[in-house]
């Protein structure tokens, strides 16, 4: 068998045994946190030159430009493939769609006659999006972060993503092309924890090329980078254990972690389509989890035998191979579908296929998941890229509590509260008992005082 079995047919495991026993990539946030605090402090104290240090410690390149000039952003959408100038357009305009959608409605509440409180929702001025590099390109992770922030009202957004020594120290191109299709202007060839303390802090111009970089867009010349309010966008541990760090100074969406499919099928479900979906996630990262959660004993075993010959025949096999065979991936085989739901609230997969009868019911009864893909026709590369979904989404069980990233991370519901004096005056005597109760009587003479 190619992923472990894991069989818990006989067992009536509470919700945290099970979570327990389920299977889960390693993640120690708080070991990368040691190794990431340095590289801050050097951000903070050191600014754009520290930013250089960094690139060529661990991106292997020493980038001229840290802020990417316009040019480059303009040369990199002029040389995009047309299929994915298209295909990231069609990305693009789907997002907005689903990202519309969320947005909430200002409300004006009457508590009292006279007496109003206004559900305001303002977006925060400014927002740094976060675009990872490694074993893969991801423009469509630009799309993600960018369209959310657009939509909600964002008024500035800079990016970041990792020099690349074979770019001549910028991004990839194709990820500088998605941002001159969104038309984001402030670009930097950062990468790691340092654009993560690049955006809390700020940073301050080095040398000639970042001050002319800066004059270039618009700044003073001697600030590279401005503080942001918001940082957003996916990562490895490092990037996740810099956000935990900065956390307070600015806003996070989240601690991303590795990524993970769960798939919930019974002896219907096409075991192809579920071997094909599992290996979907297994060719992200060597850390990737999938899990097949099912009733059926024979589809287990129909789909560890598709996703062998899948494997094989895959670009990116060792990858794949090592997710698949880790710790992180098994079919879990349970008694039967009350107990699937049960296995999947209790894992809490950051990506949940429902391969079911009746999937749209069954969806609909899970808790816990960061999204969920319901049917056979609805597969997670679908929402990584065209669905109108966002693919940035809770990891590591944390879908018990946290959302995937979407307009609300970039909103501030403010409430403005607006009563009249004869308003007023209908609530001061009870705001005084409760004030003198609290021992507080400076709060009620401020009512008091008000009085004609």
């Amino acid at each position: 068998m190619l992923l472990n079995r894991i069989d818990l047919r006989d067992s009536n495991l509470t919700a945290g045994e099970l979570a327990a026993a389920l299977p889960r990539a390693d993640q120690d946030v708080a070991a990368a946190l040691v190794a990431v605090a340095p590289t801050i402090a050097d951000v903070r104290e050191r600014g754009a030159a520290a930013l250089r240090d960094a690139a060529e410690r661990f991106d292997h390149v020493r980038p001229a430009h840290l802020r990417v000039p316009a040019s480059a952003l303009q040369a990199a959408l002029d040389g995009l493939d047309p299929q994915v100038r298209d295909a990231l357009e069609l990305a693009i305009a789907h997002n907005r769609a689903g990202h519309v959608a969320q947005l909430p409605v200002e409300r004006d509440t009457e508590i009292i006659p006279g007496g109003h409180v206004i559900q305001r929702w303002i977006p925060v001025r400014r927002v740094g999006l976060y675009a990872p590099g490694g074993l893969a390109v991801y423009p469509s992770s630009v799309v993600m972060n960018a369209v959310a922030a657009q939509v909600a009202g964002v008024e500035q957004i800079a990016l970041a993503s990792p020099p690349q020594a074979d770019f001549d120290g910028l991004p990839h191109p194709t990820v500088l092309a998605a941002c001159a299709l969104l038309g984001i202007t402030e670009v930097y060839a950062v990468g790691g924890a340092q654009a993560i303390a690049m955006f809390a802090y700020g940073a301050e111009a080095a040398d000639d090329v970042d001050r002319a970089d800066s004059l270039a867009g618009g700044g003073d010349g001697r600030i590279l980078c401005e503080p942001v309010d918001v940082v957003a966008g996916p990562g490895n541990v490092y990037v996740a254990a810099a956000k935990r760090a900065v956390r307070g100074a600015v806003g996070i969406d989240a601690e991303a972690g590795p990524t993970e499919i769960a798939i919930v099928a019974d002896s219907g479900a096409n075991p192809e389509y579920v071997a094909a979906d599992l290996l979907s996630q297994a060719e992200h990262d060597p850390n990737a989890g999938s899990v097949l959660i099912t009733d059926s004993p024979a589809l287990a075993d129909a789909v560890d035998t598709a996703l062998a010959r899948r494997l094989d025949a895959t670009r990116h096999r060792e990858r794949a191979h090592t997710a698949l065979t880790g710790r992180q991936s098994a079919i879990v085989v349970v008694r039967d579908l009350e107990q699937a739901i049960a296995v999947a609230d209790a894992y809490a997969a950051e990506h949940l296929e429902i391969q079911t009868v009746d999937a749209a019911a069954v969806a609909r009864r899970i808790h816990n998941a960061g999204a969920i893909f319901v049917g056979p026709y609805s597969p997670v590369p679908l929402g990584d890229y065209l669905a109108g979904s966002n693919h940035v989404l809770p990891t590591g069980g944390t879908a018990r509590f946290a959302a995937g990233l979407n307009v609300m991370a970039y909103l501030k519901p403010v409430q403005l509260i607006n009563y009249d004096a004869d308003a007023l005056a209908a609530m001061t005597a009870p705001l005084t008992a409760l004030a003198e109760s609290e021992n507080l009587p400076a709060h009620s003479e401020a009512a008091r005082a008000r009085r004609c």
